[in-house]
């Protein structure tokens, strides 16, 4: 009888290239499906919640698999980690009902990007955060991020190569935390555009060096035009913290 599992996911995401299976890298998917079909000794396949790019992390991605095994969720959680390596980790499996489906299920997710505002960097946190030495703005920050709350039309902010049908996406909450020499920034929403975040990232830190104005957010994003906002960036800083079904 087919079952299928929720398999919940951590991983550092320096070492590859995305989520998704690539010609030209090695990638999360591809690591996993390998485990998997090692473990039960068949093809086997994972459907996640959606893709992160090439560096990108997650502390929560959920992905589901089905499978003929009669292995309990338990067993798959010890044997698939001790063929994983160090830099990705099953935190929990479960069985889920045969119509649920890891993407189509989502109700929202929470992205976090990391950013370390100080004079010096981190050795420890040089993977997980997009260090700036420079003064930022945060206030200014905080008020351009409010432009970027509710439903919109974010071609000004998605990649130049995303293939989402629509670019309309509504983002539930945007909000900046100050910690320790540590930025966070967090966004919830239930679907988010290909480098939508890092690009969000980018024009809120043109903000906050006052390369513009909080308010002009607003413009970029009524342009409808990518080359309006500011740079995507980089990878290391974002991390998929959480998926709500």
């Amino acid at each position: 009888m087919k079952k299928k599992y929720l398999l919940m996911l951590e991983y550092e995401g320096t070492a590859y290239h995305g989520w998704q299976v690539q010609k030209n890298g090695i990638t999360i998917q591809e690591v996993l499906e390998k485990a998997l079909s090692q473990i039960t000794n068949t093809k086997t396949s994972v459907l996640s919640s959606g893709r992160t790019d090439a560096g990108v992390h997650a502390e929560a991605m959920p992905a589901h698999f089905i499978t003929e095994s009669k292995m309990k969720p338990g067993e798959f959680q010890l044997a698939i980690n001790s063929l994983l390596p160090h830099d990705i980790t099953i935190k929990e499996v479960r069985k889920v009902p045969m119509s649920f489906n890891a993407r189509g299920s989502v109700k929202l997710k929470l992205y976090r990007y990391t950013i370390l505002n100080r004079g010096y960097p981190s050795a420890l946190n040089f993977r997980r955060s997009w260090f700036i030495p420079h003064k930022l703005d945060i206030a200014a920050m905080r008020r351009a991020a409010k432009y970027l709350q509710g439903e919109h039309d974010f071609t000004s902010f998605r990649a130049g190569n995303c293939n989402a049908k629509s670019p309309v996406r509504t983002m539930d909450r945007v909000e900046i935390f100050k910690q320790d020499g540590f930025l966070q920034f967090e966004f919830e929403g239930k679907g988010f555009l290909k480098h939508m975040v890092r690009n969000f990232i980018g024009t809120l830190v043109y903000v906050g060096r006052k390369k513009i104005p909080a308010r002009q957010v607003k413009t970029i994003l009524e342009a409808r035009n990518r080359c309006d906002a500011g740079p995507t960036a980089p990878a290391e800083g974002l991390c998929l913290v959480k998926v709500w079904y």
